[in-house]
């Protein structure tokens, strides 16, 4: 089975997904990551189906956060974003040039993130915050380079003031268990791979960028930074 990207309709094929994190060309403008793709295809499906479990139960059943669990709402927008998941990661791509390798442990994180704290639900309220979080930590603890959280903020529609108050808290609820070894990684690229193709069979391996190569990257961009169309979270 393979899955379909809502933007572009391209099909996804685990030999596709595979090639991409191998020989990603990082100073290709055109191209998204195709694991882009199938992480927004998971919250998606995450997200309904909590949307499912509301409509069953009602908003006032024992899904909704507890006491103890208040500080993740920090998460919630005062209004839901009208961007898709798809486009939203796309525009985190195409202003971050964030590695396909920091998709895979961005949502790592937001698996770890949804165990620890099992109060919390992905929803259309909380999820844009959430993953511009995640991804700006996993690109920390993945890339050599990266770009100041003010960037980041901009690229998601925050404040700086606001997404370093997310970060904090975002380290907090976790724990601060942020190391990813490599069983960990290679297990989420094959749950990533399974969800493009029944059995899989295919293997994916951290992609690494020498310093200048990032540099590079990073450079090229800096110069359409002031043509980032603002969004407002």
């Amino acid at each position: 089975m393979s899955t379909t990207s809502s933007s572009n309709n391209v099909i996804i094929s685990p030999r596709k997904l595979r090639s991409d994190l191998y020989s990603y060309s990082y100073q290709d403008d055109s191209n998204i990551p195709l694991v882009v793709n199938v992480l927004a295809s998971l919250i998606e499906r995450s997200m309904a189906r909590n949307q499912r479990i509301i409509a069953k139960n009602g908003s006032s059943t024992s899904w909704c956060l507890s006491r103890s669990d208040r500080r993740t709402q920090i998460f919630d927008c005062h209004e839901t974003p009208d961007m898709t998941i798809q486009s939203y990661l796309e525009r985190i791509f195409r202003y971050t040039r964030a590695g396909p390798s920091v998709y895979v442990v961005a949502y790592v994180y937001i698996d770890r993130f949804c165990q620890t704290n099992p109060g919390f639900r992905i929803s259309a309220r909380n999820v844009h915050r959430l993953l511009i979080t995640t991804i700006m930590v996993a690109s920390k603890y993945v890339e050599d380079m990266n770009y100041r959280n003010s960037y980041f903020a901009r690229v998601g529609g925050l404040t700086t003031n606001e997404l370093n108050k997310l970060e904090v808290e975002f380290l907090f609820l976790m724990g601060f268990k942020f190391h990813v070894n490599v069983s960990v990684f290679e297990s989420y690229c094959c749950h990533l791979e399974r969800e493009v193709s029944i059995g899989g069979g295919y293997h994916i391996e951290k992609t690494i960028r020498c310093a200048e190569e990032i540099k590079f990257s990073r450079q090229s961009e800096e110069g359409r930074f002031n043509q980032i169309a603002r969004v407002m979270l």
